[in-house]
């Protein structure tokens, strides 16, 4: 059995864990420091007056150590209750612009939403743990954050 020694030498092991969840919720494009002629122009129909809406996936993935007496990085019930309080109490099924004091002053783009949940989430989980937040705003558009 080659590679039952390595598991049982000692040696560390670093894995990347990944909890996926879905949230919905509307916002619109438009930033306080544009005019209104400059918002239509940089944000097109995204800018709707009345906004628009999406079904966000967001996987949340963490990077650490194996823990020799668990076997886990972190404890995925413990993680996805992470994932309750910082995005699905506070975005799903909520307008972004409105409901989350966050977006007051910042623009509710993809970019500026993985930046939020991230900040949120580092100051939930362990240090040093939080690799990386990717969003899927839609099939074809992605935006991933890693704390940079």
């Amino acid at each position: 059995m080659a590679g039952s020694s390595v598991s049982g030498s000692g040696a560390e092991r670093m894995v990347y864990i990944t909890r996926v969840e879905s949230f919905n919720a509307s916002h619109r494009l438009h930033s306080i420091h544009l005019s209104d002629e400059e918002n239509k122009r940089v944000y097109g129909k995204c800018n709707n007056p009345n906004g628009h809406g999406h079904n966000y996936k967001v996987e949340v993935t963490l990077y650490g150590k194996v823990d020799r007496l668990t076997g886990m990085v972190m404890n995925l019930t413990d993680l996805k209750k992470c994932i309750e309080e910082v995005i699905m109490n506070t975005m799903d099924h909520k307008n972004l612009d409105k409901d989350v004091p966050y977006f007051a002053n910042v623009v509710s783009t993809t970019e500026n939403v993985a930046v939020y949940i991230w900040d949120n989430m580092v100051k939930l989980l362990p240090p040093n743990l939080l690799y990386e937040i990717k969003i899927h705003e839609t099939e074809k558009n992605i935006v991933v954050y890693r704390g940079e």
